[in-house]
């Protein structure tokens, strides 16, 4: 039988205004990026609050930490739940970090409860989610996920030059357990939502069916500069002109395959940017998103049949290249099963939804099943200083996450 165990709602709050003292800002954000000393701070306060609850705790050698509580069958992979404990530069209180301390705060219930659970129960935090410091983001789950190796990530450099592997061994964080080496039965991620579907319908919990693939691409349109007074119309090469056209074809792509599509572009550089020269070169960004591989395989055609459509009749050249590729994530129908039955036993409103955003949990599906919880983030509102959520939503998404996985621990029995 399942127990009815509670979360203490003022300790969790307690815990998440603690923590984000190390790296607090003026403003009432956080700074705290990979492997500095605010992080080693709020490493070395996680590993203090596990030890005391008689966790064993352990790192890799990326830097990821787990803190273990043993089950009664020692011979199961553990069940696993977590986040990340980096910031943006000029982050918030609650992105990353919530998910650690939800998890935190259900194992200080079991604890209290002297709850003996099946599986051994683990909470995680994933190093370099962020990659505001060290490029990419998810550096550290992926090298669990064995997407990235371990030199690769040791070998990421800063903006000042110092590796990832040297900012390790600097915080006393490199570990000996080789990464990836660490079977886990489940994943669980409580996060906040980082969107604002969940505040404008008023619902409590998302509960995640996965995560939408992501596409980004580089485009370079050339045609020629030329002086805007002598140039007639007719006679112009303008790359500014082509862009635009394609700007508004790239926004249409989003809307016909709308509600589960975005397309974006979010950089723009004119050259030679003169008020009196014909823009002869544009170079920007394409961002596509979609939940379904097929329906993101059919935006890149539009938006690759647009490029033809309108720059070959202005006179216009171009370059194009992809630049990233992140698949479309599908969580484990069991693991949502779980949280779906978790947020009805408790009363609270929901809604299923794919995440827009990337999180640890990509990587970590690609070796164990995995899911995610999301609570509401004011105006959805995310790495910024005010992010902000309601404590009674933080509440209610760590007791999501200890009823999730006690669902699922009790079909290990």
């Amino acid at each position: 039988m399942i127990p009815n165990l509670k979360i203490d709602s003022e300790r969790l709050w307690s815990m998440l205004m603690d923590t984000a003292k190390f790296g607090g800002t003026p403003k009432g954000g956080v700074k705290r990026l990979t492997l500095t000393g605010e992080d080693k701070q709020v490493r070395d306060w996680f590993r203090a609050e596990m030890e005391a609850l008689g966790c064993t705790v352990t790192v890799d050698e990326v830097g990821n930490l787990f803190a273990r509580r043993p089950g009664r069958n020692p011979n199961l992979p553990p069940i696993a739940m977590g986040s990340h404990l980096d910031t943006q530069p000029t982050g918030g209180k609650f992105d990353g970090i919530l998910g650690v301390i939800g998890a935190v705060e259900a194992m200080k219930t079991l604890v209290a409860a002297g709850y003996e659970t099946n599986a051994p129960i683990e909470v995680v935090d994933w190093a370099n989610e962020e990659g505001s410091r060290f490029a990419p983001a998810m550096l550290a789950s992926g090298v669990f996920a064995r997407v990235f190796t371990p030199e690769y990530a040791w070998s990421r450099e800063d903006r000042q030059g110092v590796t990832y592997g040297d900012a390790l061994e600097a915080i006393g964080y490199k570990g000996s357990e080789k990464a990836g080496d660490h079977p886990l039965q489940a994943y669980f991620e409580l996060h906040i939502e980082q969107g604002p579907i969940l505040e404008d319908e008023g619902r409590t919990i998302g509960v995640l069916t996965g995560v939408q693939g992501m596409r980004w691409y580089e485009v370079t349109v050339k045609g020629q500069d030329a002086h805007t007074g002598a140039t007639p119309m007719r006679l112009r090469k303008n790359a500014l002109v082509g862009t635009a056209r394609l700007i508004e074809a790239i926004d249409a792509i989003g809307h016909r395959h709308a509600p589960d599509a975005v397309a974006t572009v979010g950089l723009v550089e004119v050259k030679p940017n003169s008020r009196n020269v014909v823009p002869g070169e544009v170079f920007f960004t394409v961002d596509l998103r979609h939940p379904e591989e097929k329906v993101l395989e059919q935006m890149e055609a539009d938006f690759r049949a647009a490029i033809v459509d309108v720059l070959p009749p202005l006179k216009l050249d171009w370059e194009e290249a992809m630049i990233w590729n992140s698949p479309a994530v599908k969580f484990a129908p069991e693991l949502i099963a779980c949280v779906d039955r978790s947020v009805d036993k408790r009363g609270y409103s929901k809604r299923r939804m794919v995440s827009g955003a990337g999180h640890d949990a990509v990587y970590i599906a690609r070796v164990a099943p995995t899911t995610m919880i999301f609570v509401p983030c004011e105006g959805g509102l995310s790495h910024n200083e005010y992010e902000t959520i309601k404590a009674e939503e933080a509440a209610a998404g760590a007791q999501v996450l200890l009823d999730a996985v006690l669902e699922y621990d009790a079909t290990l029995a």
